[in-house]
């Protein structure tokens, strides 16, 4: 099993709220309700929260297993890393051409962390306010 690889060390402000960075990436399961880690590598991460890497599984697997975040909402943050562009990643969500994720509610107070991957493995971290989210 390949090991899970860590991203930037701090989360940027979201509302006014600040969690820690993941060490590693957790989709929510479906059966469970809970975030399990999942394979990544060739990560690219900027300072806060976004990141950019690669994952091996399969979008079948992901949308059989984990839970689909449908209010996924990627916007615009200074210290992006390059490889984030979060005008194209929401308009790749709104055509279905990428899906995202619920990394995990509440990672700070009203604060949500999504992933959003695509076809080919490419796969992009962000948080996001859960007030978006509504119930999802």
């Amino acid at each position: 099993m390949t090991p899970l690889l860590p991203v930037a060390a701090t989360l940027a402000l979201v509302s006014g709220a600040v969690a820690s960075a993941p060490t590693e990436v957790a989709l929510t399961a479906i059966e469970t309700g809970q975030p399990e880690p999942i394979l990544t590598d060739a990560w690219q991460a900027g300072e806060g929260s976004l990141g950019c890497f690669h994952t091996p599984l399969s979008l079948a697997l992901l949308t059989e297993t984990f839970a689909v975040y449908d209010a996924a909402e990627p916007r615009p943050v200074p210290q992006a890393p390059p490889c984030f562009d979060a005008a194209q990643i929401g308009a790749d969500l709104a055509s279905a051409t990428a899906i995202a994720f619920l990394g995990a509610r509440n990672i700070a107070p009203g604060v949500d962390r999504v992933v959003a991957v695509y076809p080919d493995g490419r796969a992009y971290v962000w948080q996001q306010p859960n007030d978006l989210a509504g119930k999802n």
